[in-house]
């Protein structure tokens, strides 16, 4: 589904108590939210059935607010520090005890239009042995823009990043400004992925991009920490594609999740007309884009193309919304392994825009099931969600202008 740009609603301070006043002064306490329970909640918080029957109660506190389009979040591992970024160009570090914001200086300049800016961060896997930050943003030159992955030295008690450089960029450069991707994560062998959407090409019966490996679009790519290519790339020896291709016939992927048992890499992506779908990447694997997709054009119920179940050259989702399903536009998403929600162990979260709310999935194998959603009834596009692996919360970034970082805490 087409992530749309319109601007949220905005955010009903009776729903979350962080406008001002004696709750904006006390974030470090956590201002919790319990004034939209449902029927069935005790009155201490939300309720969310774990898919056996089991309740598992939560509070939804603010963590930080104020930010712009924020897109993404990570955390510093033996510290007590958030990182944000927002689409605008800003990267910031959250106190989580008190809620403050520090803008840190050395970021790359952005493409901040459209669905273009300053969009996914990630830490190196052995930070802080290894101090590097790696940010995904869009950047632009005279012909177009495109999808970049740069890395520097980040210094938190400096307030800024040092030594930034571009490792990669996506070719070709395009004039829309639309479906950059882009999300950035290692695996269990520290090898790098980062996703790059199609830019929005409509040349559904022509030379589409994400047909065509010898290009970086409709792609996920793999590299090593420091921006080479691995030698066991799935094309490495083939001429006719680009050696950092890892996966092909994306549209738009704004989710990677690596498997905490299997260390799979799984992905989420937008479709059409609906045809939403969750991913396992394979090697070299072709997704179908959009010869074979369950969406359809906008504005009809016409197929985009084949049903990629009837055939045996693409990839399949492991779970998908079809046309006139309504749908299922994707972002951000990790599998839960903390002990804070016992009850949700092993499930995938994914941020959902324009159903805004917060979707949870049980995984067993490659069977992918939703379950009640989370969030809803608040008007939240959820961006992106990560967990804390010191306390086992989930921290959830809304996307509007003047947004919040909330955190889900057990109630």
């Amino acid at each position: 589904m087409y992530e749309s740009e319109e601007p949220s609603r905005g955010i009903r301070r009776r729903e979350l108590l962080i406008s001002s006043g004696a709750c904006a002064m006390a974030l470090a306490a956590g201002c919790v939210d319990v004034a939209d329970t449902p029927p069935e909640d005790d009155g201490d918080g939300d309720v969310a059935d774990d898919g056996t029957g089991d309740r598992q109660g939560y509070e939804v506190e603010a963590a930080a607010e104020g930010f712009s389009h924020p897109w993404a979040l990570e955390f510093v591992p033996d510290s007590r520090t958030l990182l944000v970024t927002e689409r605008d160009g800003r990267l910031n570090a959250v106190d989580r005890d008190t809620g403050e914001v520090t803008e840190l200086e050395g970021v790359p300049e952005v493409y901040a239009r459209g669905q273009g800016g300053l969009l996914d961060v990630e830490l190196h896997p052995d930070y802080p042995e290894e101090s590097w930050i790696y940010l995904t943003y869009s950047t632009s030159v005279e012909d177009g823009s495109t999808t970049a992955l740069g890395r520097g030295q980040l210094d938190l008690d400096g307030g800024q990043v040092d030594g930034f450089e571009r490792l990669f960029t996506a070719e070709p450069l395009r004039r829309e400004s639309q479906h950059y991707g882009s999300r950035v994560t290692f695996d269990d062998q520290g090898f790098l992925y980062v996703s790059v959407g199609d830019r929005g090409s409509k040349e559904f019966s022509g030379d589409h991009p994400s047909r065509d490996p010898a290009n970086d679009l409709g792609a996920v790519h793999r590299l090593t920490a420091d921006g080479d290519v691995p030698g066991d790339n799935p094309f490495v020896d083939d001429a006719s594609a680009n050696d950092t291709v890892y996966t092909y016939g994306h549209r738009n992927n704004q989710g990677l999740a690596v498997h905490p048992e299997t260390g799979a890499v799984w992905t989420s992506e937008h479709g059409e007309e609906d045809g939403d779908e969750i991913n396992v990447l394979e090697a070299g694997g072709d997704y179908g884009w959009p010869e074979a997709h369950t969406g359809c054009h906008y504005g009809t119920s016409e197929p985009v193309g084949d049903i990629p179940f009837d055939r045996d050259d693409v990839v399949d989702p492991v779970h998908h919304w079809e046309c006139n399903t309504g749908g299922y536009p994707p972002a951000g998403m990790t599998f839960y392994t903390g002990d804070a929600f016992t009850g949700w162990r092993g499930d995938l979260f994914v941020g959902n825009l324009a159903g805004r709310y917060l979707g949870r999935f049980t995984v067993d194998g490659g069977s992918v099931e939703e379950q009640q959603p989370l969030l809803d009834g608040r008007g939240w596009r959820i961006r992106d969600v990560e967990e804390s692996q010191d306390t086992g919360y989930l921290y959830v970034a809304v996307d509007t202008a003047d947004a919040p970082v909330v955190r889900l805490a057990p109630a």
